[in-house]
């Protein structure tokens, strides 16, 4: 049934008595944590303005008796030592930003600002952090190691904050040897967890297209170069991008969503705009596409007479889960949950910052479900009717908790 396999018997015995005893206590503390989620949710905060958000983490954190440090303007780094704090060094991550999206949910707790919601469960999984530091710290005498709890601002939007935190040196001092992450899951059934070793999500980068000409009557359309025209086969030739160049057996996205050009019938206008993105699961790959959308974007603007300004805004690098502490940390979650309750993540062009971490130390990335069908609770990330059951807090700090008690290679 659980497959995890301490050092000796004595650690063996040890884990058990701490992981009973985290599941008492995050039962002990869910309905504090619930009115924690509900306040963080009706007082969101876009990316890398989460002032608000950081001082209530802070305020948590201080309460629990957590030293910690403020990083990247809004970005908070807890430490918890346990007993022989070298022996390993496990950091635990939440993003705490919002979207800006106005919410529709008919809720007690609903967004009290206008135009910005927790649409994509950020203020659960800080929530959910915020759970986990509370028990880790009030077992800190019984299990060995030190915690790094990372909450991190602006995950929704490019550079991505985890960036920025690895920039100021959050992986350092003292260095985790491993990093966990949770998402929410509104297609998973409250209960279970998912998990996926190997490539999880995928790269994203922006693209911005600008085509330029001097513009003419619609009446005289040889006296210049159709700028709408010459959009409309660039949009149709970036297909060929994934359709042609890229190995089938590796996914891979491009997606023109933004043609802005023209202002009445009769004029061919100036300029044209397009913006898109590109997602990849291969890093490799992903390069060599951008060398041939530039090449390809150039040569057939250029052919049919007009300008290109092209610009690539290299987002999110891919998600990849270490495959050994995939298959450890999903025996921990089938022990915790029941193998019953475990799941596998469907492969997701999705991206999340998340990958920052995982491309530099061991990650494990996995899904925690949220949805259920008979309360309505069932729309997706990123809609203005996104909700989730509450009853999944308790799982979910539980099990990040435990990760960060046993946690590690």
């Amino acid at each position: 049934m659980f497959n995890f396999v301490p050092d000796s018997k004595a650690e063996s015995g040890i884990f058990f008595m701490v992981q009973n005893e985290i599941k008492k206590l995050a039962s002990q503390f869910s309905d504090q944590f619930i009115q924690i989620r509900r306040q963080l949710h009706a007082y969101p905060e876009l990316s890398y303005q989460e002032f608000q958000t950081s001082a209530f983490i802070r305020s948590k954190l201080t309460e629990f008796g957590i030293d910690h440090q403020v990083m990247a303007t809004t970005g908070v780094v807890g430490l918890i030592e346990g007993k022989n704090p070298s022996k390993r060094i496990v950091a635990l991550r939440a993003d705490i930003d919002a979207l800006p999206i106005l919410e529709e949910n008919k809720i007690d707790y609903a967004s009290k600002n206008s135009g910005v919601m927790h649409a994509c469960g950020h203020d659960v999984h800080t929530t959910i952090l915020l759970g986990a530091a509370r028990i880790l710290n009030h077992l800190k005498n019984d299990f060995e190691g030190t915690v790094k709890l990372i909450f991190q601002p602006g995950e929704e939007r490019n550079p991505g904050g985890a960036s920025i935190l690895i920039k100021e040196g959050v992986l350092e001092n003292p260095k985790p040897s491993v990093i966990y992450g949770l998402h929410v899951h509104p297609g998973l059934e409250v209960g279970k967890m998912s998990f996926r070793g190997g490539k999880v999500m995928a790269s994203a980068d922006e693209l911005y297209f600008t085509i330029r000409s001097k513009g003419g009557h619609a009446a005289a359309p040889h006296l210049t170069a159709d700028t709408i025209l010459i959009a409309s086969q660039l949009i149709v030739a970036l297909q060929q991008v994934v359709s042609r160049n890229r190995n089938p057996h590796d996914p891979s996205v491009l997606s023109i969503t933004s043609f802005q050009g023209g202002y009445t019938t009769n004029v061919i206008p100036s300029e044209v705009k397009l913006m898109g993105t590109f997602r990849a699961m291969d890093e490799g790959w992903r390069f060599k596409a951008h060398d041939i959308i530039r090449k390809l974007s150039t040569e057939l603007v250029h052919s049919m007479g007009a300008e290109l300004d092209l610009h690539i805004d290299v987002g999110y690098p891919t998600v990849y889960n270490h495959e050994v502490l995939n298959d450890k940390t999903r025996a921990i979650a089938e022990g915790f949950l029941g193998k019953e309750k475990v799941e596998t993540t469907e492969l997701r062009m999705g991206a999340e910052d998340f990958g920052y971490y995982s491309q530099l130390i061991p990650g494990c990335f996995y899904r925690l479900g949220v949805m259920n069908e008979k309360k309505g609770i069932v729309s997706g990330v990123h809609t203005p009717t996104f909700n989730v059951d509450e009853s999944a807090i308790e799982i979910g700090m539980g099990m990040m908790a435990t990760l960060g008690a046993t946690g590690g290679l």
